[in-house]
């Protein structure tokens, strides 16, 4: 049995702007979490568990750090819909 091939990340252009503005070691987070996600992109939160239609709404939060990226099935790719990081 083959593996799949993870699915494409598309950037929103809000998300973008945030990935351009971050130091180094975040925007690195941002790309090792996208991985993660792209290789299982049902393996992070529903972005909101009482949504029934929204399951592939999904969010990730790694220390400071925290994305919302949505799911296309058909065409197997993530679009990151935004990025958060505090302080």
């Amino acid at each position: 049995m083959t593996a799949q091939q993870p699915y494409a990340v598309r950037l929103s252009a809000p998300a973008t702007k945030v990935l351009d503005t971050l130091p180094e070691h975040a925007e690195d987070t941002v790309w090792d979490v996208l991985d993660a996600a792209a290789a299982d992109p049902w393996g992070f939160g529903q972005w909101n568990a009482d949504d029934a239609e929204g399951e592939d709404v999904r969010y990730a939060s790694v220390g400071q750090l925290s994305l919302t990226y949505r799911v296309n099935r058909p065409l197997r790719h993530l679009t990151v819909l935004n990025i958060v990081r505090l302080g």
